[in-house]
């Protein structure tokens, strides 16, 4: 891995009136890294990861891809956020896949996986085509593209999904519980094939609750409690032998 960041988070602050749910978050993402973010259910993991896209607009902080700063535009020396149009392009960098499957009901999953490239990039109908065929085979799902989404089930939705971030050729992969929505005997389909491109050495951002999953492939584990990252470490190291409280309290319930 590179020394230089691919992503740097600095004082990441998020609040919605008066709650602040971040509360200066701080880390790097090298090139290849894959990091986890594990905590309880409003310790502001989601938040954190959307507001890395600007899904959600950060209260103070600095968010930067590759040494670019996102979401801002400076000029003069003044600063204001940058419109969705202008934010796109950065967004298609961040792979995002969703805890829902958000796929349009009136695309195949070959259209649903190309529009992207199409919209975003730029590219030809062949082109984002091609893109699309060859992300589909990524997440095994190549016989699928001229089906719709009312005819896949939960796992192969949340697989064209995966598809649909790959096709935009990102720098780096945000995950945020992808196999939350899914009924049990598919979580491991998607497990898998998020694995399988973990081992391609792609840099990913996963927030996940799947705890044997994130020791078995992240590099990291953050864990998050009350807007802060109350611990981090190596993913087995921070699992299998935690040091602070809140966080061995949380892998000793979530074990039950």
């Amino acid at each position: 891995m590179d020394d230089q960041p691919i992503l740097s988070v600095r004082g990441l602050h998020k609040s919605y009136g008066e709650l602040e749910v971040l509360k200066g978050i701080e880390f790097e993402v090298k090139p290849g890294e894959k990091i986890a973010l594990i905590g309880p259910s409003g310790s502001g993991k989601s938040t954190c990861l959307r507001c890395i896209n600007f899904l959600e607009t950060p209260t103070l902080g600095e968010i930067r891809l590759d040494g670019d700063l996102v979401g801002i535009k400076k000029h003069r020396g003044a600063s204001r956020n940058m419109s969705n149009k202008d934010l796109a392009p950065q967004r298609a960098q961040m792979g995002m896949v969703f805890q829902g499957f958000n796929l349009w009901p009136h695309l195949t999953v070959r259209e649903n996986v190309a529009i992207a490239a199409r919209k975003v990039q730029g590219l030809s109908r062949e082109e984002a085509h091609a893109l699309a065929e060859d992300a589909l085979a990524k997440v095994h799902m190549s016989n699928k593209a001229d089906a719709w989404p009312e005819q896949l089930s939960g796992g192969q939705q949340q697989r064209v999904g995966i598809a649909r971030a790959l096709a935009q050729r990102p720098k780096l992969m945000l995950f945020d519980e992808p196999t939350s929505a899914l009924d049990p005997e598919l979580v491991n389909e998607v497990l898998n094939v998020i694995q399988e491109l973990a081992a391609e050495g792609r840099t990913m951002l996963l927030v996940t609750h799947e705890i044997s999953f994130a020791r078995n492939v992240a590099d990291r584990v953050m864990f998050l409690h009350s807007g802060i990252i109350e611990e981090q470490g190596p993913a087995r190291d921070l699992i299998d032998n935690p040091q602070r409280d809140f966080t061995k309290n949380f892998l000793r319930q979530v074990s039950q």
